[in-house]
C-alpha cells in the first residue's frame, strides 16, 4: 500500500489534520497500537528538559488514547546523550528529546534552531519558525538523514554559566576551562577559553574535579537541580551566548509517515503543546530557583564584565558570517535568521526595551 506524503506543518498544527500514509505493516499497528522508543539527551526527569521528555511522551499516549505509547530512555540507557540524532537517523529509536546544538558536526547550522549567540529570545525564536521561514529550512536541513524535527520544549534564556573564579575582565578568560556546547563554545575559544564539550549528566562531575574551571549549562531551574552551586558562589548572567533554550522532538520520518493520519497530527501537537508548557514553567521556576540560590545557597548572582561582553559580540558577528559562507543551507538559514533578528530588534527597541527600563 502506497504511503500518501505528509502535509505541511502549518496544516497539522492549525487544521490538526496532518496527512500520512497507510499503516506499518506489521502487527501492532495492524491492531490499531504502536509503541516507539524515545532517546534523549538528559538525566531522567532532569527539570526543564528531562520533564519535557517525559510529559511530552505521556501527552502523546493520553492524546492519541494509548494507540500510540512512547518508552522514553533517560541518556545512556537507549544510546549515549550526544548520538540520540543517530538513533533516530539509524532507527535505534523511532523519537529523540535533545537539542539541534549537538549536531554542528553533522550540520553547521543546526544550533540556529536551538540558540544563537546574541540572537532571538523564546518567544523571537518561535515567531522565526512559525511566521518566518525557519521551521521550512529545520525540516529541509534534516531531511537527508530521514528525520523530521519539532520544537517541543524550552528552558528559557539562559545564564552564563557558574565560574571557580570571579571574572574582571578579558584576562580572566584566558586558558578557562569551560563547559560549553553549540555555537557560544567557538565564541569562548576566541577569547582565550578552552572549550570542554560534556552530556549535561557529566557537569557537576568535571566542576568538582577540575576537569573544567567554569560551566555554562541552562538557567537556574535546571542549575539548582544540577547542584554546581555546592561548588561556586559566582554564578553570571546573561546568558549572551544561548539567549534561548528550545529543546526539539526528533522524530523518523518514515516511522512517523507510517503512522494513521490521527497519530501522526497527535505528535505534533504534542510537541507544540509541550513548547508552550515548558516555557511557562521555565519562566516561573527560574525565578523561583534563581530566589532560593541567592537566599538560601548564598550564590552571588553577578554580571558578565562590559569588556567580555564586547568582545564577545564582537566573535558572535563574524562567527555568523563565517557560517553563512559554509553551505548554501547555512547561507539560506543565516540569512533568515538574520532577516527575523533585525524585524524583532525593531519592535523590541521601539516598545519592550522602553517598557522593561519603565517597569523597573
Amino acid at each position: 500500500m502506497t504511503q500518501a506524503k505528509l502535509t505541511t506543518r502549518r496544516g497539522a498544527l492549525g487544521a490538526f489534520g496532518l496527512a500520512a500514509g497507510a499503516t506499518l505493516a506489521r502487527p501492532a499497528v495492524a491492531k490499531g497500537l504502536v509503541e516507539w522508543r524515545m532517546a534523549t539527551s538528559w538525566p531522567k526527569n532532569l527539570p526543564g528538559p528531562g520533564v519535557s521528555a517525559e510529559r511530552l511522551a505521556r501527552s502523546i499516549e493520553r492524546l492519541s488514547d494509548g494507540r500510540l505509547t512512547i518508552k522514553l530512555y533517560a541518556a545512556g540507557e537507549l544510546v549515549p546523550a550526544l548520538e540520540v540524532f543517530d538513533a533516530v537517523a539509524g532507527g535505534s529509536a523511532e523519537m529523540g528529546h535533545t537539542a539541534s546544538l549537538y549536531w554542528v558536526g553533522k550540520m553547521p547550522a543546526a544550533p540556529v534552531f536551538t540558540s544563537l549567540p546574541f540572537g532571538l529570545t523564546p518567544l523571537e525564536h518561535l515567531s522565526w519558525l512559525e511566521q518566518g521561514g525557519g521551521q521550512a529550512l529545520w525540516d529541509e536541513l534534516y531531511a537527508p538523514h530521514g528525520v523530521t524535527p519539532f520544537v517541543a520544549g524550552n528552558t528559557g534564556v539562559s545564564m552564563a554559566g557558574w565560574f571557580r573564579r570571579e571574572l574582571a575582565g578579558l584576562d580572566d578568560v584566558k586558558g578557562l576551562k569551560i563547559r560549553i556546547v553549540g555555537l557560544g563554545a567557538e565564541i569562548w575559544r576566541r577569547m582565550g577559553a578552552t572549550p570542554v564539550t560534556l552530556a549535561p549528566g557529566e557537569v557537576y562531575s568535571a566542576f568538582q574535579a577540575g576537569v573544567v574551571d567554569a560551566a555554562e549549562l541552562l538557567a537556574p531551574a535546571s542549575d539548582l537541580a544540577v547542584g554546581l552551586h555546592r561548588l561556586t558562589r559566582h554564578y553570571y548572567g546573561p546568558g549572551f551566548d544561548k539567549p534561548n533554550g528550545a529543546g526539539e522532538a526528533i522524530v523518523s520520518t518514515k516511522a512517523l509517515q507510517a503512522l494513521p493520519a490521527d497519530l501522526a497530527a497527535i505528535v505534533a501537537a504534542a510537541a507544540r503543546q509541550e513548547h508552550a508548557s515548558a516555557l511557562a514553567q521555565a519562566e516561573w521556576a527560574n525565578a523561583v530557583a534563581l530566589e532560593a540560590m541567592v537566599a538560601t545557597h548564598g550564590v552571588e548572582a553577578k554580571t558578565i564584565p562590559a569588556a567580555i561582553v564586547t568582545a564577545a559580540r564582537g566573535h558572535g558577528e563574524d562567527l555568523l558570517a563565517e557560517l553563512a559562507g559554509r553551505d548554501e543551507i547555512s547561507a539560506r538559514i543565516v540569512s533568515s535568521y538574520r532577516t527575523a533578528r533585525a524585524r524583532s530588534q525593531s519592535w523590541t527597541k521601539t516598545n519592550w526595551a522602553p517598557f522593561f527600563a519603565a517597569r523597573s
